[in-house]
Formats: C-alpha cells, sequence, structure tokens
C-alpha cells in the first residue's frame, strides 16, 4: 500500500493503514527503524478482521525529521491527534522499545483512546546503561563525523525502495537515515522523561501484554517483567528472543491476536465520566 500523510505541529507524518472493521490497531516501531518493522504483524492482525494503522515517527522513515528535539510525550500527543483525525475513538496500541514507551504514555495522557496495550520489549529504568551505551556510537558518528555518516546515508538511499527480506528492509532503513536527524531524536530522549513514572504506571487501567527476553541490555527482562508487575491488568510473556516476532512469529503473532480479540470484547464502563465526546448518562451500560 502507498503511505498516507498527516501533519502535527508543522510536521508531515507518514501511515499505513491495512484491513477493515470498526476495530483500530495502532501499531508503533522501535528507535531509528520505520512503520515497515510492524508490517508484517499489522498484516496479521489486519487477516482477522480487524483495521490497523502503522506509523512513521517524526525523524523516522517517510515522516518529516524533526526542527527541533522530539521526546516520548510529544511523539504520543502526535499520535494522538493522528488518530483523531482518522475519527478513531479507540484502539490497542501496540509498540516495541521506544514504540513501547510511547503507548504507555498514550494510556496514561489519552486513556480513552487506548482500548489496551501490548508492550514489547519496554526500555525503562533498566535500560538506563545499556541503551545510551548503545546509541552513543550513532550521536557520536552524527556529531564528530558527520561528513562520513553523511556520505554513508547518501549512498544508502540510492539503494532502490524495493521489497527485501525482512531483515534487511530494517538495516536498509537505519543504514539510510540522516545523521543530524538521527542525533536531534537521541537529544530529545536523552533529555526527557523516557516513560510514565512507576507510580503513574501503576494507574494504568487497561489491559496490557507485557512481552520480554533475556541476554538483551537495551530491553532488559527486568523492565518487561516489572512493568507486568506495575500494571493493574496485565500478562506477561517471554520471548525466545529479541528476533522471535520477526523472525519466527507465530506463537507470539497469536498471543497479540487473541489479545486484541479480548480487547474489544464488551465491557461495562461509568459512562457518567466525561468522554472525548462528552456523552452524559445516569447508569452504566455495556459498550463494544
Amino acid at each position: 500500500m502507498t503511505a498516507q500523510f498527516t501533519t502535527f505541529e508543522g510536521h508531515k507524518l507518514a501511515y499505513e493503514t491495512y484491513g477493515r472493521g470498526p476495530r483500530n490497531v495502532l501499531l508503533i516501531h522501535g528507535l531509528l527503524m520505520s512503520r515497515r518493522m510492524q508490517e508484517p504483524l499489522a498484516k496479521a492482525i489486519a487477516e482477522q478482521g480487524n483495521h490497523t494503522i502503522t506509523v512513521d515517527l517524526a525523524g523516522h522513515g517517510k515522516s518529516d525529521a524533526p526542527l527541533e528535539r522530539w521526546g516520548i510525550p510529544r511523539y504520543a500527543r502526535a499520535l494522538d491527534a493522528m488518530l483523531e483525525e482518522l475519527e478513531i475513538e479507540e484502539a490497542v496500541v501496540i509498540g516495541t522499545s521506544l514504540g513501547a514507551n510511547i503507548a504507555l504514555q498514550l494510556a496514561v495522557e489519552h486513556s480513552d483512546r487506548v482500548r489496551g496495550v501490548v508492550a514489547e520489549m519496554p526500555a525503562l529504568e533498566h535500560a538506563m546503561i545499556g541503551g545510551p551505551i548503545f546509541f552513543s556510537p550513532f550521536a557520536a558518528a552524527a556529531a564528530w563525523a558527520e561528513p562520513v555518516a553523511q556520505v554513508i546515508s547518501h549512498t544508502a538511499r540510492l539503494i532502490p525502495d524495493i521489497p527485501l527480506p525482512f531483515s534487511a528492509n530494517i538495516v536498509v532503513d537505519l543504514i539510510k537515515r540522516d545523521p543530524n536527524t538521527t542525533l536531534e531524536i537521541l537529544k530529545g530522549l536523552y533529555y526527557g522523561p523516557i516513560a510514565p513514572s512507576i507510580e503513574v504506571r501503576q494507574q494504568i487501567e487497561q489491559p496490557a501484554l507485557v512481552i520480554g527476553h533475556r541476554y538483551d541490555p537495551i530491553h532488559p527482562i527486568q523492565d518487561a517483567e516489572e512493568l507486568a508487575a506495575d500494571l493493574p491488568n496485565s500478562r506477561f510473556i517471554e520471548a525466545s528472543s529479541i528476533a522471535e516476532l520477526r523472525v519466527t512469529p507465530e506463537r507470539l503473532t497469536n498471543e497479540v491476536i487473541d489479545f486484541v480479540d479480548e480487547c474489544f470484547k464488551p465491557r461495562v464502563v461509568d459512562i457518567d465520566k466525561p468522554t472525548r465526546n462528552s456523552r452524559k448518562t445516569n447508569s452504566r451500560k455495556t459498550s463494544t
């Protein structure tokens, strides 16, 4: 499919949709990746009668490069505005790594928009050593070896945008990146909150599925386990590796599809609570 575009605070953001139906699912990619990272999962979920949306965060993929620093709260506001423009009142939000942290922020700041959360490989308190160590060379290359990084990036952009094996697409997207954009993105994350605080996360009431794996200092399994313990309505699944959902995805894809189905089952809600459309009533009813 061809990318479509929306605008947030003057920045053009690219997104793609799959499938049709009243049940909406938003998928958010990881740091320095693109929406293509979530494409296989989005298609699999769409095949089950859902409407799925993948998006390029600002400074990623085909979206505009940020002209100033973006942090987790701003990414969340941009996605909420996109869903508003698409007239999507509720969605299950699935995020990987940076996307998982943004999904949590959406659940906190725009709780009436988020039906449920899938947080794959969240990078929280335990990632505060491994994450900076891994990404600092990218920042250093952009800041101190900018001419060389620009040559590599320009050369990579000459590669035609043709279908490649999935892992190859991810690598190509990464090396195509403009180094100055990469530097601004990393600065925005380094100097802002990486996710809602523990105390705030404990107030997230939406159903959540947390996926983690071992032997990864950027996404320590302790972060995933503790997040699942913090969230009052959550379940934890251990992946066999960082690559399972992309290389041998059947098990985890089925778990995610089942979770989406559970999120959209009828539930009892208090509609005396003000909503986005200001609907009010004096009784409780079942919503779908």
